[in-house]
């Protein structure tokens, strides 16, 4: 493409304190989301006749870190393909040239809210039940290719008020080598697991004791272990559930088992007085859910010994889940992860640059007449919005790094099974 036609397809309008770059296919964009790794943006796109959501990521070669968190970010969301994980319509640069390149945007779905809003509604079991059927199957995918997303959070879930829900936000998220325990890594504190907070390294199920928090919080309302940093966080988990065996104790190194030895030993609280039946809405005739089950799973799903966890797998197949189970989503080709030494790989921002400007090209190159490709058609029906106009109480598809919940309304949540 010549450097005067490339010119002519974008436009610049400000946004907030940033400005955007983007194409002429998208307009009417509005800000809806803001953190640490960018600045999102809906709009309306002319080409497929939809909503989306307009990413641009926070100087992406600021530093070796930022470089290598977009290109995983990118990477991975390229690679899925799941009615449960955001879907990556596009991606672009203004940019000209790999000496000129600065800017990467992402187009995502657009959806109505994140989990925020939803945890302040007041669930059935069908709904409470569907949304967390749908995070598994999600993180299912993922784990079938080695992905572990690492950052689960209510602002990382997003859904549409037909109850429809997909996980989003990639930027954490590493590829498990075989065998191997991951090292600690910086998320979110409420929803860390005990693993992560005493630096023991973690497997896939880290993120499902992430699914317990969440699933508390729907249920209570607020967050279930809201510490104000790591030692706190660790006290919170204890004073609730209790202090650890000394089996678990032995697996932690020597300065960290110390400490925790040293602190006042609590005998926690029965799941049944954590979640007392009062929390959860009334059993339902239809689908047999109760309580009693939903406590179960609770108490399966927060166990501090990550090797006596439930699994997703095993999650999938519980009483207050299996209801929905559906091969074709729970069992779907896993996504083919294509850089094998994704996380292994280590560069210098510049060699990140061109790795990124590569992938964007890519995508470009993938592009015919000007249509860059939908989502697949699995997922087009899911997101379709026959509005032309971006509503501001759309919540976007790409979390920001924050964990408060945007001012918008989440809508009555119907529940489409």
């Amino acid at each position: 493409m010549n450097r005067n036609k490339r010119e002519k397809e974008y436009y610049s309008i400000d946004v907030g304190d940033s400005t955007f770059t983007v194409l002429k296919r998208y307009q009417n964009l509005r800000p809806i989301g803001s953190g640490a790794q960018g600045i999102v943006c809906s709009a309306y796109d002319h080409v497929l006749e939809r909503n989306v959501a307009i990413k641009k990521l926070s100087r992406p070669f600021q530093n070796q870190t930022h470089a290598k968190r977009a290109y995983r970010e990118l990477v991975l969301m390229k690679c899925v393909n799941h009615k449960n994980i955001i879907g990556l319509l596009h991606v672009f640069t203004p940019q000209k040239t790999l000496e000129e390149f600065q800017d990467v945007y992402l187009v995502m779905e657009l959806m109505d809210a994140n989990l925020c809003q939803v945890i302040q509604m007041e669930l059935d079991h069908e709904r409470l039940s569907y949304l967390l059927y749908q995070m598994l199957c999600g993180i299912k995918h993922l784990h079938a290719a080695g992905i572990i997303h690492r950052d689960l959070k209510p602002s990382n879930i997003v859904v549409k008020s037909d109850c429809t829900l997909k996980i989003l936000d990639f930027g954490l998220a590493r590829t498990a080598a075989t065998g191997l325990l991951m090292t600690p890594y910086v998320v979110t504190r409420y929803y860390r697991a005990p693993e992560v907070i005493l630096g023991m390294g973690y497997q896939a199920n880290v993120d499902i004791w992430a699914v317990g928090c969440i699933m508390a919080e729907m249920v209570r309302h607020k967050i279930l272990f809201p510490g104000r940093d790591y030692i706190d966080q660790w006290n919170k988990v204890i004073e609730q559930l209790g202090t650890p065996s000394q089996e678990f104790l032995l697996k932690l190194n020597q300065s960290v088992r110390t400490y925790v030895e040293n602190r006042p030993r609590y005998a926690g609280y029965s799941f049944e007085k954590l979640f007392p039946d009062v929390l959860f809405p009334a059993d339902s005739d239809h689908n047999k859910l109760k309580a009693s089950q939903a406590r179960d799973l609770l108490s399966q799903m927060l166990v501090i010994d990550a090797s006596k966890r439930i699994s997703v797998d095993e999650a999938l197949q519980h009483p207050y889940i299996s209801v929905w189970f559906d091969p074709s989503e729970v069992e779907a080709p896993p996504p083919a992860i294509n850089d094998k030494q994704l996380d292994e790989r280590e560069h210098t921002v510049d060699e990140w640059k061109e790795l990124i400007y590569k992938e964007v090209m890519d995508w470009e190159e993938r592009t015919k007449n000007g249509l860059i490709r939908g989502p697949p058609a699995s997922l087009g029906a899911a997101v379709s919005n026959d509005s032309h106009e971006s509503s501001t109480n759309d919540v976007s598809s790409m979390s920001t790094d924050t964990d408060s919940s945007q001012e918008t309304s989440a809508g009555p949540l119907r529940c489409c099974r």
